[in-house]
């Protein structure tokens, strides 16, 4: 770990640490919607003002808070979340990647779909394979990627051993792949097989979790 990368979780930590106690995170979720007074949050949580002043200076001193002088009445300050407080508190970008691989057993439906999502949320290239690849694309892959509008590229199922680089950043999306895999890749999805059910329930929810997967790591990964 770089001391780069450490500096950045000591300050997660101490504001996780921070929003551990239950009358700071009120006040903080109060302060998304709100500025507010000292005295306001006071009642709003029923506390009174040396243990509201506590809570302030705790959040204030982690660069969470700040204060403002009212325009009106010039004794009263009111308090606002800084544009950055909730930054940090999920972690950031944590890898760099070239191209994202897919993989699943017969790449027929999950890692498809995967690749799918990826080019519609990311600009870093992506594709997909499998370790004993399929004669073609399940239909019911087809048909839940019709179903979202989600083009399909490239729908021909493929041998994984023909796609993957050595510097790929590979996700593995299939149980079975993972495991032939001897864990080896950069992340693993461990995601049921829709082929295997055959409904269109087990395809959508296959993909709802593609989609909330990928929509989490996109951000979190910067191209090299």
């Amino acid at each position: 770990m770089t001391a780069e990368q450490n500096r950045e979780l000591t300050e997660r930590a101490a504001r996780h640490a921070a929003l551990g106690d239950a009358s700071r995170l009120r006040i903080v979720d109060l302060l998304t919607l709100s500025d507010l007074s000292p005295t306001e949050i006071g009642v709003a949580l029923g506390l009174p003002s040396n243990l509201v002043a506590h809570h302030l200076q705790v959040l204030e001193s982690l660069g969470m808070v700040t204060r403002s002088r009212s325009e009106g009445d010039r004794r009263r300050n009111y308090v606002r979340l800084t544009p950055t407080a909730l930054t940090g508190l999920t972690p950031g970008r944590t890898a760099r990647a070239s191209r994202v691989v897919f993989v699943c057993t017969a790449n027929s439906a999950r890692s498809q779909l995967a690749a799918a999502l990826w080019a519609e949320r990311s600009s870093i290239p992506a594709a997909s394979g499998g370790t004993h690849p399929a004669d073609q694309i399940a239909p019911g892959a087809a048909a839940v990627a019709a179903r979202h509008a989600l083009p399909l590229q490239d729908a021909e199922p493929r041998s994984l051993d023909a796609v993957l680089a050595k510097t790929d950043f590979v996700v593995t999306v299939c149980d079975n792949a993972h495991e032939e895999l001897d864990v080896a890749g950069d992340l693993h999805w461990s995601i049921p097989d829709p082929v295997r059910v055959g409904t269109d329930d087990a395809f959508d929810h296959a993909y709802d979790e593609l989609e909330r997967r990928i929509t989490e790591l996109a951000p979190r990964l910067a191209a090299s």
